[in-house]
């Protein structure tokens, strides 16, 4: 069965909240007979439509045909997007489709449609406070790579786009055709939806590749006891030129910056819910779960334990 999805565009859209998600979907209907795919690009005009950058994308105009799945992108033509009625009109019809998602700041236009009401969401960061306070019935879940509630899909800032296809793709496919196309496209597969935005790695931003280098390596083999010699050893630095260049250059001493990559690995399988949380810590390089719960207290504000808790009563709350 060949799915017709639909990627809407506007004046100002972001080429990479389109192009992302249309090349994975793209990719996986490769080599496939039927195509499971059919892709097509519109907005509320048609024609050529340029882009932020500048870009003119060539489009069809939208219309009643049904849509198994509507991706919205954003971009900064997002305001004068969303004084079009017609356009929030056919985002509005297209809630019959079996999917509706978002790219990026997309999520305001599923919001002014009335789509995200009494559901859970995402968008990018910068802009999360902002879509909390104009639509206050919306639960913005501010530190998420995509968010799915029931038909609604809806993603953090731009590359996150491809995470939330990948994902799609990975519903309507398998993991193993998801797993293919992010080889094909060389990205990870894939970022859970529950990841955060925010990256310790980015986060530190070391100006010197020997410290990114120790960085990378302590992510790789969090497992593993990660002393300070066995880091500086990795930046190819004594320790006590590696002591001084880390705290230089990140703020922080190695110690603090492993807890924090610890951290937010075990973060978003805290909140899934379905391992023991011993384990996680375990896996993750924590001696034990006490070390664990005080990680998280300085890196997220609360424990493991009511991270799982409060995730667990999400769905009951949103949907009684």
């Amino acid at each position: 069965m060949t799915h017709p999805i639909g990627f809407l565009v506007f004046p100002g859209f972001n080429i990479l909240d389109l192009s992302g998600p249309l090349a994975a979907f793209d990719t996986a209907s490769r080599d496939r007979s039927p195509p499971p795919y059919r892709l097509q690009v519109i907005s509320e005009q048609g024609g050529a439509v340029a882009s932020s950058a500048g870009l003119p994308v060539l489009t069809q105009p939208f219309g009643d045909e049904p849509l198994d799945t509507l991706v919205v992108a954003g971009g900064r033509g997002v305001p004068q997007a969303l004084e079009s009625a017609s356009l929030l009109a056919f985002i509005r019809q297209a809630a019959t489709a079996r999917r509706v998602t978002s790219v990026c700041s997309g999520a305001f236009l599923l919001a002014a449609a009335g789509l995200l009401d009494e559901r859970r969401a995402t968008t990018h960061w910068q802009q999360a406070a902002a879509l909390q306070r104009q639509h206050p019935r919306v639960q913005v879940e501010m530190d998420r790579i995509f968010v799915q509630d029931g038909p609604v899909w809806s993603s953090a800032g731009i590359t996150a786009g491809i995470d939330l296809a990948l994902a799609l793709i990975e519903e309507d496919l398998g993991v193993d055709a998801a797993r293919a196309v992010a080889r094909t496209l060389v990205v990870y597969h894939r970022r859970p939806g529950g990841q955060s935005q925010f990256s310790a790695l980015l986060d530190l931003a070391p100006a010197s590749d020997r410290i990114q280098a120790a960085l990378s390596f302590a992510r790789e083999n969090l497992r593993e006891p990660l002393p300070v010699d066995r880091l500086a050893e990795a930046a190819c630095l004594s320790p006590r030129q590696f002591g001084r260049a880390f705290l230089a250059e990140t703020g922080q001493t190695p110690a603090k910056a492993v807890e924090r990559l610890r951290a937010e690995a075990a973060r978003p399988r805290i909140e899934d819910g379905a391992e023991p949380i011993e384990a996680i810590a375990r896996d993750v390089g924590f001696s034990d779960p006490e070390r664990m719960r005080r990680a998280f207290l300085r890196c997220f504000g609360q424990p493991p334990q009511a991270m799982r808790r409060g995730r667990r009563a999400v769905p009951a709350a949103m949907h009684p």
